[in-house]
């Protein structure tokens, strides 16, 4: 169990209820003792599991909500632990963005520029917190129907003309780059994360040791944060490949190039 604390904003973690239910008694008995007291209606409380069930927190007789998700520092958390409702909410964010400033990115600037204002600006709101993000092929989809979505609307074509994307990428000198930028953001983050001794690496590298034993579900099971890295180079030894900088950042720079596709006939 751990808190997390930035600025007014507290999140408490707990793996039982009890111990949650505690921790939630100590902080308002130490609350109480400076004159603070616990807003009821604004503290929501969330299970993350794979089967999501109700928790019952009681703060003076009063029942806490049960959410499914919540933001938190602009990242969205949602009790299957999933990534997909983070990047839906993200993308709808930057597509609002992006019609309040259609006129911009749409004038007589020079293409070169108005791409970079569109990278700037709206990719920036799409992708914040993208080094924490484990994509699935459905979240790669909304991603890169994302990005084509500002190129098209950039070059004002409509669904209606039946462009192909292959003709919108040739039009504005592109290609697909999104989800390159995602990959190359994580594994900066993840080289300077293994670069250090601390929980967020024992986290990141799945070493927390559980006391239950949980027997082996039905299905794939769930990607984890590192594997884009270890599938693309087949290697266990990315901890010795993070301590130089330069190493890292030339060989998965390489690994993460531009996508690029091809239609054969």
């Amino acid at each position: 169990m751990n808190p997390v604390k930035y600025a007014d904003d507290l999140v408490l973690m707990g793996k039982e209820e009890t111990v949650l239910q505690s921790m939630i008694d100590k902080l308002i008995e130490i609350g109480n003792c400076y004159g603070m007291e616990m807003n009821v209606e604004k503290t929501k409380v969330m299970r993350i599991s794979r089967q999501p069930s109700t928790v019952t927190i009681m703060i003076d007789q009063k029942q806490l909500e049960n959410v499914e998700c919540f933001k938190y520092l602009g990242s969205m958390l949602t009790n299957d632990g999933r990534c997909t409702c983070e990047i839906k909410s993200s993308i709808a964010v930057a597509k609002a963005a992006f019609i309040k400033k259609m006129t911009l990115f749409t004038s007589t600037l020079d293409l070169n520029l108005r791409k970079k204002l569109i990278k700037c600006y709206i990719w920036s709101m799409t992708l914040y917190g993208a080094e924490t993000w484990t994509l699935r092929e459905a979240d790669q989809k909304y991603l890169e129907s994302f990005e084509m979505w500002c190129w098209k609307r950039m070059e004002k074509i409509s669904w209606t003309d039946h462009v192909r994307n292959e003709e919108v990428l040739l039009r504005v000198s592109e290609q697909r780059n999104v989800l390159h930028e995602i990959r190359k953001r994580k594994a900066n983050w993840i080289g300077h994360i293994l670069r250090r001794n601390c929980l967020l690496k024992l986290v990141t590298e799945g070493k927390i040791k559980g006391e239950m034993e949980v027997a082996r579900r039905r299905g794939r099971r769930r990607k984890k944060i590192l594997d884009d890295l270890k599938n693309r180079r087949e290697s266990s030894h990315l901890k010795e490949e993070a301590l130089d900088r330069t190493i890292w950042r030339h060989r998965f720079g390489e690994v993460f190039g531009p996508v690029l596709r091809q239609n054969t006939k």
